[in-house]
């Protein structure tokens, strides 16, 4: 029998989590058809009403601007960033955790103290040496910064590697495996969830990068998605229509990668809650 507390705690929490829900994704839903909305109904009519009739006007304009190329470019620097960011910080997390020499804790801990250091810091000195080494306006230059782990995916690397049971990498030493072998046949597998996790949080923070991509790349060459959105207020005069199209069709990718990979963080979640 239902207790009247736990009636009376889900007569308050339902609600609540519905009008969370409802405030946050009203945004995104007024703007997904604001996005099929010609732009003189949008001049004229209310910005609640629904499109009548919806067009797909303002993507072809999209089309038209180059923000194909954009949206290219976009993928192709997350997808290699996120390979680097996984490899180097799969192996840096490692030797924190499982491998012995001398100052490991001091090491660890002062790199991880460079989370206070505020990015818009080193944006100016990575500039200076991108120019130095002559790669400014490069796929290189967007991408290499980001490459070589960070101190957070390490951290959180190292911590669930410390959770790893000792013995399921023992035994695999004492059946010949050397520490390459024991990453990707024993930690990498027993790290799913976390590796999924992290890959995700890394997808949408570089796809939503602005700053480094606005500072380091001119022209449209190497333009990324986020300057392209920011570019099309300016190109076609604050046409909202349109900059909401670039910002559903940036936001879409980001959708589907989340509801794909959404049951591999819940178990993480879970994972980690249990150990």
């Amino acid at each position: 029998m239902t207790s009247p507390n736990r009636v009376i705690s889900g007569a308050v929490i339902y609600p609540g989590l519905a009008i969370g829900a409802l405030i946050t994704l009203a945004p995104f839903t007024l703007g997904l058809l604001t996005s099929f909305t010609s732009a003189r109904q949008f001049n004229t009519a209310s910005p609640l009403s629904l499109p009548n009739p919806p067009t797909l006007q303002n993507y072809t304009g999209l089309a038209d601007a180059g923000f194909g190329r954009a949206l290219i470019v976009t993928a192709l620097m997350t997808t290699v960033i996120l390979i680097g960011q996984l490899t180097f910080s799969v192996l840096a997390a490692y030797a924190f955790a499982r491998l012995r020499f001398p100052g490991r804790d001091v090491l660890f801990w002062v790199y991880i103290a460079t989370l206070m250091v505020p990015a818009t810091v080193t944006v100016v000195p990575l500039y200076l040496m991108m120019a130095e080494v002559g790669l400014r306006n490069t796929f290189w230059a967007l991408v290499l910064p980001f490459m070589f782990g960070s101190p957070y995916a390490i951290f959180l690397l190292r911590e669930y590697f410390r959770t790893i049971p000792a013995d399921l990498i023992n035994a695999a030493r004492i059946d010949g495996a050397n520490t390459l072998d024991v990453i990707v046949h024993v930690v990498v597998p027993a790290s799913r969830p976390i590796l999924v996790t992290l890959a995700l949080i890394t997808v949408v923070s570089q796809w939503n990068n602005f700053m480094w991509p606005l500072v380091i790349t001119s022209g449209s060459k190497w333009q990324v998605l986020t300057v392209a959105t920011a570019g099309l207020q300016s190109r076609y005069n604050a046409q909202w229509t349109v900059v909401l199209a670039a910002t559903t069709a940036a936001i879409v990718p980001l959708i589907v990668l989340f509801v794909a990979l959404g049951r591999h963080i819940v178990r993480s979640i879970v994972v980690t809650g249990l150990k």
